[in-house]
């Protein structure tokens, strides 16, 4: 059994603390004593249960920021899709607008009318074929706009059905998706009593969503087919412009419409910049709506979504509630009602202050970066790579082949995908090293400070296990040389010592292409006579 199992931290700390009249109390007491207790003159904070009496605003402060110090490093965690840097200015503006609440559009008009400028701007840079005439709305993030999505394909529907004179329960709705989606779109289908049909994925695939073997499990009760662009297992970009013409194919042969939602959580702000030629959005008309989120490549911060739909038709009217009590007519169709407004103004910052142009030049270095990883990581020999942004695009293998021709600064050259390195041991060396774990990698990351995921892929794959790297803007060619060698290092060691605790034991100065530089060798010192310090 783990140790952690039998010992109880709050236990140990409670019985090791100063009593008076040596009595030993309770655990159950829970209360946090700081060391600035005596400074401030702040008795102890019960831990889970509101203090009798609170502290000043200095003290309060204080306290929580320390304890909040025990958090991760944003800049090292490469699991995550989500945005951590803005400007100061953007701050700023952050600061100033953080106590407005967007739904009240009478107190905050004008904030309304950058919500509206946003929506405008998306449904122009997904092609809409009026952008005046499509319909949206922010959102907390992803989640809430891929809810709203599926639910105006389920009411629309159940529409058709009721005027067709067919049932809406017997069998009941059904939506399809590739098995690595998200679990936002699981969670659609599950709160809003809809089948979810998930289709295998395969190597063959490209570890997403296959369209011909999707057709397999759409019937006249699929209410629509969530294509992802841009699979949070792997980068990989869902062909959406494939399983539209097979939907038309289907349509044409049956007379059942089935639509597509695109959940371009983090492809929406990529795609449209780094790869503009590619077709997964508004310019193909069986994609309905499309979500993303602007806390991931939008570059604000954590807390702003978006979903739009192509035209008012695909949204529902009585998914629209019409509101009086404000101090004016407003409408919602979002599951929140209260929202603050400042992600939103954090996200009209951004298309102010980045334009196309910037906000290309950040994907394009993204993708870069994550090329290089990519490489380095397969030339180690320790490593394949699931990923494909490195490799030639079709047509282009030939070319890049003969080095005739092939532009390695063209992203146009390389296939679509996020800058996401997706990437496990080679099979030459787990048959050498069997008794080596995959996941010893990502404990011993953690122990250097970057947290990189390991997990197993999507059913039908479950058995393969990758390490996952999301290269995000602050994500550098420099952390990626530190990151590179210590990952060698790491997987080095553990082929020395055949042991996590022995490898861990091992882990000393950090071996990068500049580590060299100015660095003295070992001896080169006095030897410590055991009354001072080692050197470092």
């Amino acid at each position: 059994m783990a140790l952690s199992k039998h010992l109880n931290a709050d236990q140990l700390i409670q019985a090791s603390k100063d009593h008076k009249n040596h009595h030993v109390h309770s655990s159950t007491n829970h209360n946090a004593v700081h060391a600035y207790g005596g400074r401030y003159g702040t008795d102890p904070i019960p831990k889970y249960r509101i203090p009798s009496k609170g502290v000043d605003a200095e003290a309060a402060y204080q306290l929580i920021h320390d304890e909040l110090s025990l958090d991760g490093n944003p800049s090292l965690n490469l699991a995550s899709f989500v945005h951590t840097w803005m400007p100061k200015q953007a701050d700023q503006l952050m600061m100033e607008n953080l106590s407005k609440n967007l739904i009240d559009q009478d107190e905050y008009p004008m904030t309304q009318v950058i919500h509206t400028r946003c929506v405008s701007v998306l449904a122009d840079l997904w092609h809409a074929p009026a952008a005046s005439q499509a319909i949206g709305t922010a959102t907390t993030g992803s989640s809430e706009a891929i809810q709203l999505g599926g639910l105006a394909m389920k009411r629309i529907w159940q529409e058709k059905r009721k005027a067709a004179g067919k049932s809406i329960h017997e069998p009941g709705p059904n939506i399809v998706m590739g098995a690595n989606a998200q679990v936002a779109l699981e969670k659609f289908a599950r709160y809003f009593d809809v089948e979810a049909r998930l289709v295998p994925i395969s190597t063959e695939s490209n570890y997403r969503l296959d369209p011909k073997r999707a057709m397999e499990y759409v019937d006249e009760n699929t209410i629509g087919v969530y294509v992802i662009l841009g699979s949070t297992y792997t980068g990989h970009y869902e062909p959406v412009k494939e399983m539209a013409a097979l939907l038309d194919e289907y349509e044409a042969r049956t007379g059942h419409s089935v639509p597509i939602h695109v959940d371009g959580a983090s492809g929406g702000f990529v795609a449209p910049f780094a790869t503009p030629k590619l077709e997964w959005d508004f310019r193909i008309p069986r994609v309905v709506s499309i979500n993303s989120s602007g806390h991931k490549f939008g570059l604000s911060y954590v807390g702003v979504g978006w979903v739009i739909w192509r035209s008012k038709k695909f949204l529902p009217k009585d998914l629209i509630f019409e509101l009086h009590y404000l101090g004016s007519v407003e409408y919602s169709f979002s599951l929140n009602f209260s929202r603050p407004a400042h992600p939103i103004i954090a996200q009209y910052f951004n298309f102010v202050h980045l334009g196309f142009e910037g906000y290309r030049n950040v994907a394009l270095q993204d993708l870069k970066n994550a090329r290089l990883l990519s490489r380095a990581l397969e030339k180690s020999g320790l490593f394949t790579v699931l990923s494909d942004i490195h490799r030639p695009a079709e047509g282009i293998a030939a070319a890049a082949k003969s080095a005739i021709g092939f532009d390695e600064e063209n992203v146009e050259n390389y296939t679509p995908g996020l800058p996401v390195v997706s990437f496990r041991f080679t099979d030459d060396f787990k048959q050498k090293h069997p008794n080596i774990q995959q996941k010893w990698v990502q404990v011993l990351l953690r122990a250097k400070g970057w947290i990189v995921p390991n997990y197993e892929l999507a059913p039908n794959l479950e058995n393969v296990e990758i390490l996952r790297v999301v290269v995000r803007e602050n994500m550098t060619a420099v952390m990626v040389d530190r990151l590179v060698a210590d990952i060698i290092e790491i997987v080095q060691g553990l082929v020395k010592e055949d042991s996590p605790v022995h490898a861990l034991a091992g882990l000393q100065s950090r071996k990068t292409v500049e580590g060299h530089h100015g660095r003295l060798e070992p001896g080169s010192g006095s030897k410590s006579s055991g009354t001072y310090a080692k050197q470092c």
